[in-house]
């Protein structure tokens, strides 16, 4: 389901062909050029999650190019929708090119020629470039065409709406993955395809009529988004998630309902994780149990307390100080 190597585990004389080789079957067969080749510093991680299947990476500079006789040989007829996470791209494809950084969407066609050049140069100095690529196939995909033409080698940003939607789904996906179960990953694949298809639609340049689930998915999404962003807020409830996206309380519930936990079990799931990140943070070492509590929206002490002990094991004090190795708080 999900799958990582470092290719520094590999004799350096084999790094960059290895690479080579896996990003070719990750996508499709593409020529490419570093710099670095001959000792390659890079990382793969291959996800499956039902029908969605992803390539997280991480590499130096590199020039990669998919050439008509490179298509003639092979064509899987996918979309590759990118996240750049860090570093700087340009893609070229159609006569359009597009200039990227971290944050920014871009696609591109395995059925048409094409050159992207990714640089990890920033202004601390060199570092590695980050991506993650979705492989769509064209037959998951309900939209025109014709149409998501004009969206290739196009920069996509995703600063807000629904593309800031899909951005954060997809870093949480990515930190997740180690641990989904198969019947999870399957559930996330498919509420993961819902969302691309909404954030296309949105830059077709005019009405698309969306399935009802696609619909749902979305909105969905943007509850939950919704959600961490307002885990300090106690008055966080199904009412205020309802009355901010305009719609029923039943409708909340409803949609939470194709989830393994209700609408309150995942905002006291995320308050205590939030908060066991935020006892593990030395900076936060002045702050007394209650105060982490509170300002992740958790205001009795005593509940918080004894919903700790049940989820980890141990009271949240206890559990500070194992961490750091001394008494106190």
């Amino acid at each position: 389901m999900f799958h990582v190597v470092d290719t520094t585990s590999l004799p350096a004389q084999d790094r960059f062909d290895w690479w080579c080789q896996s990003v070719s079957r990750g996508a499709a067969p593409t020529r490419v050029s570093s710099e670095h080749a001959a000792d390659f510093a890079g990382r793969v991680g291959m996800l499956s999650a039902g029908p969605l299947h992803a390539t997280a990476m991480g590499f130096p500079t590199l020039r990669s190019e998919r050439t008509p006789h490179l298509i003639r040989q092979s064509d899987p007829e996918t979309y590759e929708l990118t996240l750049i996470l860090d570093g700087t791209m340009s893609v070229t494809q159609n006569r359009t090119e597009a200039l990227l950084t971290g944050g920014d969407f871009v696609m591109w066609s395995s059925s048409r020629p094409y050159t992207g050049l990714v640089t990890g140069a920033g202004e601390a100095g060199p570092r590695q470039g980050q991506g993650m690529v979705l492989h769509l196939p064209r037959t998951l995909l309900p939209l025109p065409e014709h149409r998501i033409g004009g969206l290739l080698a196009t920069r996509l940003p995703a600063a807000s709406g629904i593309g800031a939607v899909l951005a954060r789904h997809l870093r949480a996906l990515l930190d997740e993955a180690p641990r989904l179960e198969e019947s999870a990953a399957a559930a996330t694949g498919e509420a993961t395809l819902h969302l691309v298809h909404s954030f296309l639609a949105t830059h077709l340049g005019g009405p698309v009529t969306l399935e009802p689930e696609t619909r749902s998915a979305a909105l969905l999404a943007r509850m939950e988004t919704f959600i961490e962003q307002n885990l300090a807020d106690p008055g966080l409830t199904p009412h205020t998630i309802a009355a901010r996206h305009h719609v029923s309380v039943r409708l909340v519930h409803h949609l939470f309902g194709r989830r393994p936990e209700t609408v309150s079990a995942f905002i006291r799931r995320r308050r205590l994780e939030q908060c066991r990140s935020d006892l593990a943070d030395r900076r936060l070492d002045p702050l007394p149990v209650h105060a982490v509590a509170a300002r992740n929206g958790l205001g009795d002490p005593a509940g918080f307390s004894r919903h700790f002990k049940r989820t980890y094991g141990m009271p949240p004090a206890e559990y500070r100080r194992s961490l750091r190795g001394h008494e106190g708080n």
